[in-house]
């Protein structure tokens, strides 16, 4: 008799067991087509953009000099950085590099620059220049500064590059007449706009204007608007996450 019970209990679990059975492959089975979906879903969900003020993630790109001429030039550039930052308006290195790319790849012929300051983004000019064979038209208010700009054009060796014109730049640019490849305002911030109006007719079609300190300290509104709402130029604004820069390209 008790064979017979257990045997007939084994059997009323069996069928009670086959459809738990049933029921646990068909949970695993929905809980595996979940996992899915929200697999291929997150794969289509942008990455999230760095806000202005948020680090991005840094990729190093050593400085490699192609020739001995790059080399010395490397040099005084990177003892200018170290030692006469301080006091000195000079743009930081990624962006000193920046317009030596930005002036070579347009094949620049004459580059005007507003604010000399100790000469230091104005080198970073000259290492293109050096090989594009054009030249380099800096503006400096400061008689001190243009002084110690001399002194470090000397030490680059590339003074026979270029020509410093000392004097309120708002007035000495009045005197330019040719054309303009890149144009790069680094001066007093509420005079952007003037230098604008003055240049931007001078600039070639396909030139670039370039305006630092796009994100600080206080970049002019009116400037930004000017370079954001004129159908004839196009601007990105790139390293807001510093000092920023507007490259604005004047269109064909």
């Amino acid at each position: 008799m008790y064979w017979k019970s257990s045997r007939s209990t084994d059997s009323v679990v069996g069928i009670w067991s086959r459809p738990r059975r049933r029921l646990r492959a068909a949970v695993e089975s929905i809980r595996w087509a979940a996992c899915l979906v929200a697999g291929a879903a997150l794969a289509f969900v942008p990455a999230a953009r760095p806000s202005i003020g948020q680090e991005p993630a840094v990729i190093p790109s050593p400085l490699l000099a192609k020739d001995d001429f790059e080399a010395h030039v490397l040099k005084v550039l990177d003892d200018l950085d170290r030692n006469q930052r301080q006091g000195n308006m000079n743009v930081p290195l990624d962006d000193g590099r920046l317009l030596r790319l930005l002036t070579e790849s347009v094949g620049a012929q004459r580059v005007v620059e507003i604010g000399t300051s100790n000469g230091y983004s104005g080198i970073w000019f000259c290492l293109a220049l050096k090989k594009t064979g054009g030249r380099l038209i800096t503006h400096e208010l400061d008689a001190g500064r243009a002084a110690l700009a001399r002194e470090n054009f000397e030490r680059a060796g590339v003074q026979d590059l270029l020509t410093i014109v000392e004097g309120d730049a708002h007035e000495t640019v009045k005197a330019l007449k040719d054309p303009i490849d890149v144009l790069f305002i680094d001066a007093d911030k509420p005079g952007y706009p003037d230098y604008l109006e003055k240049l931007l007719p001078l600039v070639r079609p396909g030139g670039l204007v370039i305006g630092h300190n796009m994100h600080r300290p206080a970049p002019s509104p009116e400037y930004i608007k000017a370079i954001t709402t004129n159908p004839a130029l196009d601007t990105v604004f790139l390293n807001m996450h510093a000092a920023g820069i507007a490259v604005t390209m004047k269109k064909r």
